[in-house]
């Protein structure tokens, strides 16, 4: 990593507190790719997939529709990987495995079962993005999941909902949200950051929420990188 000190302090400073910023995940990206070995490129494709994901969602639905060009495949991309697994061909190995099983899975969907496409996508990028050898990666995905996982079940409970139908992937804590009728889901000694979002669900400002949620990534991600310092 010492390789990349002069590029990350080429970077420009940022904070949750700004307003605004000029500097797009596009942007950061073009700066970013240059200066990275092939290795890692693969590891920052992990997060820019969300806007494939995105992308092929819409073009499953229609072939013609627009798609901005924030992910790492081009419409004309992810339409060849449609066609691909549509006619039973091997997609090329450039595609992430979980987006060809998505894939698949979605052409067998019934128009009834159209619905569970958004969260079987999910479920399957965030355990394609957990099985990451980089740890680091892999817990920052896992602490995603769980956190839209708690904030979903919550909703859930307050508007009277069967919580297990909105729970996305499958990990111990995902079974414990599903299953617990407990307060907490059982969750208050197993994740240090439960008890946190538990107290800003209660925030009825949605604007506020977010920015509380915001913060409570921002920590994670500091506490994560001193973590890795220390090492």
């Amino acid at each position: 990593m010492s390789t990349y000190y002069c590029l990350v302090a080429g970077l420009p400073d940022i904070s949750l507190d700004d307003g605004k910023l000029s500097y797009s995940v596009s942007d950061f990206k073009a700066e970013l790719y240059p200066d990275l070995s092939a290795q890692d490129r693969k590891l920052i494709d992990l997060f820019y997939l969300k806007f494939d994901n995105t992308a092929i969602l819409k073009l499953l639905k229609n072939k013609d529709a627009v798609i901005e060009d924030k992910g790492n495949f081009s419409a004309e991309e992810l339409l060849q990987l449609i066609e691909a697994v549509r006619e039973g061909d091997t997609p090329d190995k450039k595609y992430p495995s979980y987006l060809v099983n998505f894939v698949s899975q979605y052409l067998q969907l019934s128009q009834d079962e159209l619905y569970r496409a958004d969260d079987l996508l999910a479920a399957l990028y965030y355990s394609y993005g957990m099985s990451s050898n980089n740890a680091f990666i892999a817990s920052w995905f896992e602490f995603n999941l769980n956190i839209n996982n708690i904030l979903a079940a919550f909703a859930a409970r307050k508007y009277k909902m069967n919580v297990a139908e909105v729970i996305v992937g499958d990990t111990e804590v995902c079974e414990m949200l599903r299953t617990s009728n407990a307060r907490d889901f059982g969750l208050s000694e197993t994740l240090d950051y439960f008890e946190p979002l538990q107290r800003l669900v209660e925030t009825d400002d949605l604007v506020e929420r977010e920015k509380k949620v915001d913060q409570l990534k921002w920590k994670w991600l500091e506490d994560a990188s001193f973590s890795i310092i220390l090492r």
